[in-house]
């Protein structure tokens, strides 16, 4: 899956998102697509790095600390 697809996706999930909201006003929307992108994300990079922390903050180009702060958040610690 290259980027544009990744973005293409996004984009798709967001329009369907405003037509299911049927007239109400958004709200957090930038929240909404962070964790529902994120967590998934999370967890399927630590499971493709075979639990190991530091190749999983490798594999998203963030460090270690950031990736152990971010998995706590999301309770996948």
């Amino acid at each position: 899956m290259s980027n544009n697809e990744i973005a293409e996706s996004v984009y798709r999930t967001l329009d369907r998102y405003f037509r299911d909201l049927d007239g109400e006003k958004p709200v957090a929307i930038y929240e909404l697509v962070m964790k529902n992108a994120e967590r998934p994300m999370l967890e399927f990079v630590l499971r493709r790095a075979n639990g190991n922390q530091t190749a999983a903050a490798e594999m998203l180009g963030i460090n270690r600390n950031t990736l152990r702060r971010k998995l706590s958040e999301y309770d996948l610690l």
